[in-house]
This record gives structure tokens, sequence and C-alpha cells, in this order.
């Protein structure tokens, strides 16, 4: 039987349909590529929102051995702090002491210089700190540490006469309990209530340390004109401890800054720290019998006075 002429094309578009299907299985994307909202793509979606809240629960709780890493990495920093500050400042008395027995330097002046330095030093390695808000405490254990001891050998507990020589003027154990531990007292007071991120402490320590220690020793040496109101204290003695003190202050205050702890305004700040050291050199000239120790007074006064010039933010 001949072959129908329609049969021919009907076979000839059947193949070419059949190598089309082919080609577009190879070549063209599938028709939910792009935007798969399909019964498949919903599950797809579902399945993959349950993986990213289990990601997200489990992210909830790596904070938490983030936070004990860091809390662990601060407390041996600060305990190291510490422990490096204690070991300085031993090293800083003991050097002075033996100055002090190889008759370099005075007794006196041992003693002042011991009283500048210690206190700024200590204030200067505040930085060494962590960030973290029990830092203050560990910083304050170094003083407090010191305050012990005055108080052990202050009530004659246990006598060393090396102690006694290096911080008082009569080589008494009793004035242990006097200016001595006023000191390191504020240097707690500091720490705790006025820590490195306010320029109240850090002012205040200045005056106490730098300013009221170069007032007497200047004094003692070259205090010829004396005040009227105060035959014990000298002009030259003030005007060292104004110019010392707000120069000691500016420049801590700078220090501080460069770490990121307070920001500045320079002409403000002059005349704040200006202000402040006026008045802790106009209660350091007042006279002190009966009164109270330079110790409390000038850090005090430095205190009320750099609060109300700065704030609490600077």
């Amino acid at each position: 039987m001949a072959a129908h002429p329609l049969s021919s094309v009907t076979v000839t578009a059947t193949n070419a349909t059949h190598k089309l299907s082919i080609l577009r299985r190879h070549f063209c994307t599938q028709k939910y590529a792009s935007n798969p909202i399909t019964h498949f793509g919903h599950q797809h979606l579902l399945r993959n929102a349950s993986v990213n809240v289990d990601i997200q629960r489990r992210l909830l709780v790596l904070p938490l051995h983030v936070f004990t890493v860091d809390a662990s990495g601060h407390l041996l920093q600060d305990a190291g702090a510490s422990l490096l500050v204690v070991a300085g400042a031993y090293a800083l008395v003991s050097g002075f002491d033996n100055l002090t027995q190889r008759q370099i330097i005075e007794q006196n002046l041992s003693r002042k210089l011991v009283h500048i330095f210690s206190g700024l030093l200590y204030m200067g390695c505040w930085p060494i700190f962590s960030t973290s808000t029990e830092a203050r405490y560990f910083a304050a254990l170094v003083p407090l540490l010191n305050c012990l001891r005055l108080l052990v050998h202050g009530f004659s507990l246990v006598t060393n006469e090396d102690l006694i020589k290096s911080v008082t003027r009569e080589g008494k154990p009793e004035e242990l309990l006097k200016g001595p531990l006023y000191y390191v007292l504020m240097l707690i007071i500091c720490s705790i209530f006025f820590w490195r991120d306010t320029p109240i402490g850090v002012v205040s320590l200045s005056m106490m340390c730098g300013g009221d220690g170069i007032a007497d020793i200047m004094g003692r040496r070259f205090g010829t004109h004396k005040i009227p109101y105060n035959k014990h204290k000298s002009w030259v003695g003030s005007i060292s401890m104004f110019i010392v003190g707000f120069l000691i202050s500016i420049g801590l205050l700078y220090y501080f800054s460069k770490f990121g702890y307070f920001e500045l305004d320079q002409v403000r700040t002059i005349e704040r720290v200006a202000v402040v050291a006026m008045a802790a050199t106009v209660v350091e000239s007042l006279p002190a019998k009966g009164g109270i120790d330079d110790n409390i007074s000038v850090p005090l006064v430095s205190m009320v006075t750099a609060y109300l010039s700065f704030g609490l933010q600077p």
C-alpha cells in the first residue's frame, strides 16, 4: 500500500518536537528556577527557616562562652596589673630608701619624693587595667594593701624601722596613722569613685601628690618670705604648688585623654584646672595647727572644685 502523504508529515513533526524537547532540557532553565513558589519551594523555605532558627539559637549560646573568656581575660589582666603596680611601688620606696642610706639625698627630701611619685606613678598605671567594671577595685587593692600595712605598723603590731623612717617626720609609729594613712585613703577613694573616665580624681590626686609635695620641698629651701596669715608657709611654696600642681594636672588629663577615656576642650580645661589649683593652694596655705591634715583638705577641696568645674562628665 502506498504511504499517505500526511503520515510522513506527522512523523516529521513528531521527530522535530522530540528533538526540541531534548534541546530545551539542556539549554533552557526550568520553569520555577527564578521564582520557586511551588509546594516544594514552600517546603524548602520552611526547612531553611528552621535551620536558621536553630543556628540563631546556637549563636545565642555562644556569647556565654565568649563572655566567660572575656571575664577570665579581664581577671588575669587586672590581677597582673595589680601585682605589677605593687612591685613598682615597692621598688620606688626601696630605691629612695637606698639613696637615703647612702646619704645621696636627705631623709625629708626622700619622704616628699615618695609622696610625689608614688601617687602619680600609681595613677599613671591606671590604663594598664582592663575595661571591665571591676578594674577600679583591682587598682584600689594596691593602696588598700599599703593601708593595711600602715595600720599594722602604726599600732605597733609589727615593727618596721625602715618604713617609719621613710614616710614619717619624727620617726614615730603613730605618725603612720595620720598623714600617710590619709594619703592612701584618698588614693582608694579616687580610684573607686573617680576612676580614669572623669577628670575629677585625676586633678585631685595631682594636687595632693604633686602640688602639695612640691610646696613642702620648695618652701623648706627657699621659703624666706612667709605668708602673712601663716608663718609656717611661704610664698615660694604656695606659688610652686599652684604651678606644679597645675602642670601635672594638665599633663595627666591629656595623658588619659589620649587613651580615649574622655575628651577635653583645651581652653576650658586650662581654665578649670587653674581654678582647682588655686582653691587647693589657698587651702594648703591655711594654718594647719589643730586643723585638717593637708592630705585630706587638699584632695577634698580639689574634688569639690573639680566637680563644680568639670561635672561628672567632662
